[in-house]
C-alpha cells in the first residue's frame, strides 16, 4: 500500500469516525468522541532503532540474525527464517504450505500484504469432503486424502517478496537452511511433542512414517537427523528461482505425492505452473490514534482483529486492565461479536461477496459496541447485518492447525509480519522434496450448503482459498513503525492477536508481558482457553461468562518486535513455545 494511497485510506477513515465517534471516555458510552487524528505511514530514513528477529524455534531466530549481519533485508532475513523453521519445526509450517506476509518499506512508507496462501486444485469439486449420503467425512480421513493437499503458495511469496525487497541472493537467504538439512539437526522438544501427539490419532501415512517414525517409534527430542532432500529442493530454488520449485522434478514430485495412495488426489503440474502469489492493499483502520495493518481476505484475521477492535474503541480499556474483570468482559464480548460475522461472511473474495467496508464500517462497529455490556455476559452473540451483506449460512470447516508466525525488523527500519502455514500436524502427511505438503483444502467447509440450501461462503470451488485465520499486523503511531505481531493457532489466532494488540496498545504492557497474557478464546460459549486465576474467573462467571477447561486447540505461538518509549526495540516470544527474540 502506497504512502499516497494510505493517506487517502485513512482521511477517509478519519472523516467516518467524525461522523460516528472512535472512542468513549467510560464504559458502556458509545457516544460521538472527538475524531482521531488523520495518520500517514512515513517513511524512517534516520533509523537508528537497531534489528530483531522474533520466531518460533533459536535456529530459526539465528539464521535470520546471520542474514541480517551481513547486510540483508527483513526479507532476506524472512526467507532464512521461513526455511529453517520448515525443517525443524516442520509440524507448522514448510515449503509445501501458506503464508501471509505484510511488509513496510522504511524508505518509502510503504505497506504492502502478500498473499501466498494455497489454492484448490482445477478438479476439487464442492462435494469432495462428502459421504455417499451427503453427509460431511470424518474429518481425519479428509487429512489424509489427496483431495485435501492445495496448490502450494509459500515458495511463490517468498520469490516475489524477494524480487520486491531482497539485497542477498536467494543462495545467502537459504544457506542455513541447507547446511542444517545436509549436515544434520537436533530434533526440537515441540518437534518430538507433536510427533507423539499425531501418532496417536491413528496410522500415520507412509510418507510421515518413514521420517517420524524411522524405526517404529516417534523421535526422540534431541536426535540428530538429516534432511538431504530438503537441501536439494532449496538449492534448486536458489538457483532457479520459484520454477525451480513449481517445474520439473520438485513439481513432479509434489504431484506424485498427491496421487499416492488409496485416497489420490487431482492437484497438477499444471495447477503448480499455474501458481502465483500477488500482491494486495493491506486491511488498515485506525485505533485510538494508531494505525493498525493487517490482512484482509482470503484471510479473516485482519477482519476479525479489526472489527473487534473497532468495538473496543468505544469503551476506556486502559481503565480497565488485565486485571480486572471488566476489562476480559468487555474483551470477550467485542470477541464473540466479531467471531459471528467473520464466521459467517468471510471466504475468498474473488469468488463470493465480502462485506469488508461493511463489516468495519464504524456506524455499523457502534452499533454492534451498543451490545456489550461491560460487567455482564450477553446471552447470546449473533452474527450482524452489515451494510452491503448477503444471506449467509454458517459453514462447517477443518479443525486442524499447524502455523507459525515470526516478526523481522531489519537495520534500515524495514518489517516483516509473517504467518505460515501447512494446517495440519505434519500437513497431509504426504512429503517431497524432503518437505510436507499441506492439507489446506480441509479448511474450506465441508458442506458446501446448510440443511435449508443457504449457500456457505467457504465452501470448496476450483481456483478458490480456503478461508484463513492467519493475521500478520504491523501498527504505526504518528506515522511510524510501533509495533508488529502475529500467532499460531487456526481460528483462535484472532483472539491471540487481539489481547496482544490491548496488552500492548491499551494496557501498556511490554511485548514479553502482552504475549504471556492468559489466552482467551471467546468464539460463542463457553469461553475457552481461559488460563485465568481462580479469583478473576469466579468474577468472569459471575458476571455469567461461561468458562471451559478446555482448550481452543493449536497453543498460541505469539511473537512481537514493538519500539518502546525510549526509543529501543523490545521483543516478545510466547512463554508457550519454544521461540525467542533477538538482536543481531
Amino acid at each position: 500500500m502506497g504512502w499516497d494511497m494510505l493517506r487517502r485510506a485513512l482521511l477517509l477513515s478519519a472523516l467516518l469516525l467524525t461522523a460516528c465517534g472512535e472512542a468513549a471516555k467510560t464504559p458502556g458510552d458509545t457516544a460521538a468522541a472527538p475524531a482521531a487524528p488523520v495518520i500517514e505511514a512515513k517513511p524512517a530514513p534516520d533509523w537508528k532503532r537497531g534489528a530483531m528477529v522474533a520466531a518460533a524455534n533459536p535456529l530459526a531466530v539465528e539464521a535470520g540474525l546471520a542474514v541480517l549481519r551481513k547486510g540483508g533485508s527483513a526479507v532476506d532475513a524472512a526467507i532464512a527464517v521461513q526455511t529453517v523453521l520448515g525443517l525443524v519445526e516442520p509440524q507448522s509450517s514448510g515449503l509445501g504450505g501458506g503464508a501471509f506476509l505484510i511488509h513496510y518499506d522504511a524508505a518509502t512508507g510503504d505497506v504492502t500484504a502478500y498473499d501466498g496462501r494455497e489454492t484448490a486444485p482445477a478438479g476439487a469439486t464442492p462435494t469432495m469432503f462428502l459421504n455417499a449420503d451427503g453427509t460431511a467425512e470424518n474429518f481425519l480421513a479428509a487429512v489424509q486424502s489427496g483431495d485435501a493437499v492445495g496448490t502450494p503458495g509459500l515458495m511463490s511469496l517468498l520469490a516475489l517478496a524477494h524480487g520486491d525487497h531482497g539485497k542477498l541472493p536467494l543462495g545467502d537467504d537459504v544457506a542455513a537452511a541447507v547446511k542444517l538439512a545436509a549436515d544434520g539437526f537436533p530434533v526440537p522438544a515441540r518437534m518430538a511433542t507433536v510427533i507423539q501427539m499425531a501418532a496417536g490419532y491413528g496410522p500415520m501415512l507412509p510418507d510421515a512414517a518413514a521420517y517420524l517414525m524411522p524405526d517404529g517409534a516417534p523421535l526422540a527430542a534431541g536426535t540428530v537427523i538429516k534432511n538431504a532432500a530438503y537441501a536439494d529442493t532449496l538449492t534448486r530454488f536458489a538457483a532457479e528461482g520459484p520454477k525451480g520449485f513449481y517445474e520439473g522434478p520438485v513439481a513432479e514430485a509434489i504431484v506424485a505425492a498427491v496421487h499416492r495412495g488409496n485416497r489420490p488426489g487431482t492437484l497438477s503440474l499444471e495447477d503448480l505452473k499455474g501458481y502465483s502469489a500477488r500482491r494486495l492493499e493491506p486491511l488498515c483502520r485506525t485505533y485510538r490514534a494508531d494505525l493498525v495493518c493487517g490482512m484482509g481476505p482470503p484471510s479473516s484475521g485482519g477482519l476479525g482483529v479489526l472489527a473487534a477492535l473497532g468495538m473496543l474503541s468505544h469503551f476506556d480499556m486502559a481503565a480497565n486492565g488485565p486485571t480486572t474483570a471488566t476489562g476480559w468482559n468487555l474483551f470477550i464480548e467485542a470477541s464473540r461479536l466479531a467471531y459471528a460475522d467473520r464466521d459467517l461472511y468471510a471466504a475468498d473474495d474473488r469468488f463470493v461477496a465480502v462485506p469488508i467496508e461493511g463489516m468495519l464500517d464504524p456506524a455499523y462497529l457502534a452499533d454492534r459496541a451498543k451490545l456489550i455490556v461491560p460487567d455482564h455476559a450477553m446471552a447470546d452473540a449473533p452474527a450482524g447485518t452489515p451494510p452491503g451483506a448477503p444471506k449467509r449460512a454458517a459453514d462447517l470447516s477443518g479443525r486442524w492447525t499447524g502455523t507459525s508466525h515470526f516478526v523481522v525488523v531489519d537495520a534500515k527500519g524495514n518489517v516483516v509480519s509473517m504467518t505460515t502455514t501447512i494446517e495440519g500436524p505434519f500437513g497431509a502427511q504426504r512429503m517431497a522434496g524432503g518437505f510436507f505438503l499441506n492439507n489446506q483444502m480441509t479448511d474450506f467447509s465441508f458442506l458446501p450448503v446448510d440443511a435449508k440450501g443457504v449457500a456457505i461462503a467457504n465452501a470448496v470451488a476450483p481456483g478458490k482459498k480456503p478461508r484463513s485465520s492467519m493475521a500478520p499486523t504491523i501498527i504505526f503511531r504518528d506515522g511510524h513503525f510501533r509495533l508488529a505481531v502475529g500467532s499460531p493457532g487456526g481460528n483462535a489466532i484472532i483472539a491471540y492477536v487481539l489481547k496482544s494488540i490491548v496488552g500492548m496498545e491499551d494496557w501498556g504492557l511490554s511485548p514479553q508481558d502482552a504475549v504471556a497474557l492468559p489466552n482467551v478464546v471467546a468464539r460463542g460459549k463457553p469461553i475457552i482457553e481461559a488460563s485465568f486465576d481462580p479469583a478473576l474467573r469466579a468474577q468472569l462467571a459471575a458476571m455469567g461468562q461461561q468458562i471451559s477447561d478446555a482448550r481452543a486447540g493449536e497453543a498460541s505461538g505469539l511473537h512481537a518486535v514493538m519500539v518502546m518509549p525510549d526509543g529501543h526495540l523490545a521483543g516478545g516470544a510466547d512463554p508457550r513455545r519454544e521461540g525467542v527474540a533477538a538482536a543481531p
